[in-house]
Protein backbone atom coordinates (compact mmCIF):
# COMPACT_ATOMS: atom_id res chain seq x y z
CA UNK A 1 0.00 0.00 0.00
CA UNK A 2 1.37 3.60 -0.85
CA UNK A 3 1.10 6.29 0.71
CA UNK A 4 -1.76 7.62 -1.24
CA UNK A 5 -3.48 4.72 -0.74
CA UNK A 6 -2.81 4.82 3.01
CA UNK A 7 -4.38 8.75 3.32
CA UNK A 8 -7.44 8.10 1.54
CA UNK A 9 -8.29 4.05 2.99
CA UNK A 10 -11.32 3.80 4.38
CA UNK A 11 -11.14 3.54 8.28
CA UNK A 12 -12.26 0.03 9.86
CA UNK A 13 -14.09 1.29 12.58
CA UNK A 14 -16.30 3.57 9.54
CA UNK A 15 -19.80 1.99 8.69
CA UNK A 16 -21.24 3.26 5.36
CA UNK A 17 -25.42 3.48 5.22
CA UNK A 18 -26.60 3.52 1.56
CA UNK A 19 -29.49 6.04 0.60
CA UNK A 20 -33.21 4.27 1.35
CA UNK A 21 -34.52 6.00 -1.10
CA UNK A 22 -33.42 7.79 -4.19
CA UNK A 23 -33.91 11.78 -4.18
CA UNK A 24 -32.64 14.93 -2.82
CA UNK A 25 -30.45 13.90 0.02
CA UNK A 26 -30.86 17.42 2.66
CA UNK A 27 -29.74 17.94 6.04
CA UNK A 28 -31.90 16.84 8.94
CA UNK A 29 -32.12 20.33 9.91
CA UNK A 30 -34.73 21.08 6.73
CA UNK A 31 -37.32 18.79 8.39
CA UNK A 32 -39.82 20.91 9.05
CA UNK A 33 -41.20 18.41 12.15
CA UNK A 34 -39.07 19.10 15.34
CA UNK A 35 -38.95 15.68 16.12
CA UNK A 36 -36.50 15.10 13.06
CA UNK A 37 -35.64 18.41 12.36
CA UNK A 38 -33.85 19.00 15.96
CA UNK A 39 -32.52 15.82 16.19
CA UNK A 40 -34.40 14.51 18.80
CA UNK A 41 -34.33 11.30 17.76
CA UNK A 42 -30.94 11.34 16.68
CA UNK A 43 -28.59 12.32 13.65
CA UNK A 44 -29.09 11.37 10.23
CA UNK A 45 -30.29 12.89 6.89
CA UNK A 46 -33.26 13.20 5.09
CA UNK A 47 -34.27 12.69 1.64
CA UNK A 48 -36.88 14.23 -0.26
CA UNK A 49 -38.05 10.90 -2.73
CA UNK A 50 -37.80 10.90 -6.53
CA UNK A 51 -38.92 7.40 -6.62
CA UNK A 52 -41.68 5.47 -4.81
CA UNK A 53 -39.73 2.54 -3.00
CA UNK A 54 -37.79 2.12 0.31
CA UNK A 55 -34.64 -0.57 0.69
CA UNK A 56 -32.20 -1.42 3.55
CA UNK A 57 -29.34 1.05 3.99
CA UNK A 58 -27.64 -2.39 4.87
CA UNK A 59 -27.67 -5.92 6.71
CA UNK A 60 -30.13 -5.62 9.33
CA UNK A 61 -32.91 -7.37 11.12
CA UNK A 62 -36.70 -5.46 11.10
CA UNK A 63 -36.97 -4.35 14.63
CA UNK A 64 -40.29 -3.02 14.00
CA UNK A 65 -42.19 -2.70 10.56
CA UNK A 66 -45.18 -0.32 11.13
CA UNK A 67 -48.73 -1.91 10.19
CA UNK A 68 -49.66 1.45 8.13
CA UNK A 69 -45.97 1.12 6.40
CA UNK A 70 -45.10 4.78 6.64
CA UNK A 71 -42.27 3.86 9.07
CA UNK A 72 -39.66 1.17 9.58
CA UNK A 73 -36.99 0.52 11.93
CA UNK A 74 -33.81 -1.68 11.28
CA UNK A 75 -31.64 -2.72 13.68
CA UNK A 76 -28.25 -2.92 11.45
CA UNK A 77 -25.41 -5.58 12.05
CA UNK A 78 -23.18 -3.27 12.37
CA UNK A 79 -25.29 -2.08 15.52
CA UNK A 80 -27.23 1.27 14.46
CA UNK A 81 -30.75 1.36 15.02
CA UNK A 82 -31.78 3.14 11.87
CA UNK A 83 -35.78 4.71 11.64
CA UNK A 84 -36.90 5.18 8.24
CA UNK A 85 -39.73 7.84 7.97
CA UNK A 86 -41.66 8.06 4.93
CA UNK A 87 -43.32 11.61 5.27
CA UNK A 88 -44.33 13.31 7.94
CA UNK A 89 -47.29 12.79 9.87
CA UNK A 90 -47.96 10.10 7.32
CA UNK A 91 -49.57 7.46 10.44
CA UNK A 92 -52.62 9.28 9.95
CA UNK A 93 -52.90 7.87 6.55
CA UNK A 94 -53.61 4.94 8.40
CA UNK A 95 -51.36 2.54 5.61
CA UNK A 96 -53.38 4.34 2.44
CA UNK A 97 -50.69 4.71 -0.20
CA UNK A 98 -47.99 1.84 1.39
CA UNK A 99 -47.00 -1.63 0.47
CA UNK A 100 -45.29 -3.01 3.17
CA UNK A 101 -42.58 -5.93 1.55
CA UNK A 102 -40.79 -7.01 4.82
CA UNK A 103 -42.29 -8.07 8.45
CA UNK A 104 -40.99 -7.48 11.67
CA UNK A 105 -38.10 -9.66 13.10
CA UNK A 106 -37.19 -10.40 8.98
CA UNK A 107 -33.10 -10.23 8.26
CA UNK A 108 -33.09 -7.94 4.81
CA UNK A 109 -29.36 -7.19 2.66
CA UNK A 110 -28.86 -3.75 1.89
CA UNK A 111 -30.48 -2.72 -1.08
CA UNK A 112 -33.70 -5.16 -0.43
CA UNK A 113 -37.13 -3.58 -0.90
CA UNK A 114 -38.80 -3.22 2.52
CA UNK A 115 -41.58 -0.86 1.22
CA UNK A 116 -43.69 0.70 -1.85
CA UNK A 117 -45.00 4.34 -1.70
CA UNK A 118 -46.87 6.58 -3.56
CA UNK A 119 -45.28 9.99 -3.40
CA UNK A 120 -47.83 11.71 -5.62
CA UNK A 121 -50.72 10.56 -3.91
CA UNK A 122 -49.21 11.27 -0.57
CA UNK A 123 -48.38 14.71 -1.35
CA UNK A 124 -51.68 15.12 -3.33
CA UNK A 125 -53.34 14.22 0.09
CA UNK A 126 -51.37 17.19 1.61
CA UNK A 127 -48.36 15.50 3.11
CA UNK A 128 -45.20 16.00 2.84
CA UNK A 129 -43.23 12.90 1.26
CA UNK A 130 -39.57 14.37 2.81
CA UNK A 131 -37.98 11.00 4.20
CA UNK A 132 -35.98 10.92 6.93
CA UNK A 133 -33.36 8.04 7.77
CA UNK A 134 -32.29 8.77 11.88
CA UNK A 135 -29.85 6.89 14.06
CA UNK A 136 -31.75 6.28 17.45
CA UNK A 137 -28.59 5.61 18.62
CA UNK A 138 -26.36 8.29 18.19
CA UNK A 139 -24.75 8.71 21.32
CA UNK A 140 -23.49 5.12 20.49
CA UNK A 141 -21.16 6.23 17.54
CA UNK A 142 -18.26 8.58 17.99
CA UNK A 143 -19.82 10.41 15.00
CA UNK A 144 -22.64 10.03 12.61
CA UNK A 145 -22.20 12.42 9.52
CA UNK A 146 -23.72 12.57 5.86
CA UNK A 147 -22.24 11.40 3.77
CA UNK A 148 -24.02 13.16 0.57
CA UNK A 149 -26.07 16.18 -0.46
CA UNK A 150 -28.12 16.90 -3.47
CA UNK A 151 -29.28 13.91 -5.74
CA UNK A 152 -28.44 10.38 -4.52
CA UNK A 153 -29.26 6.99 -5.88
CA UNK A 154 -30.57 4.47 -3.77
CA UNK A 155 -27.81 2.52 -2.42
CA UNK A 156 -25.86 5.62 -2.76
CA UNK A 157 -23.03 6.30 0.29
CA UNK A 158 -25.68 8.65 2.05
CA UNK A 159 -24.78 8.29 6.29
CA UNK A 160 -21.22 7.31 7.86
CA UNK A 161 -20.94 6.67 11.38
CA UNK A 162 -17.94 6.20 12.94
CA UNK A 163 -17.42 3.51 16.21
CA UNK A 164 -15.62 4.97 19.29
Amino acid sequence: MGIFDKLFAKKSNDITLGAPVAGEAVALSQVSDPTFGEEILGKGVAIRPASNRVVAPCDATVDLMFDTGHAVSLKADCGAEVLIHVGLETVSLAGQHFTIHAKTGDHVTAGQLLIEFDREAIAAAGFDPITPIVICNTADFASVTAAAQGPVQEGAPVLTLVKP
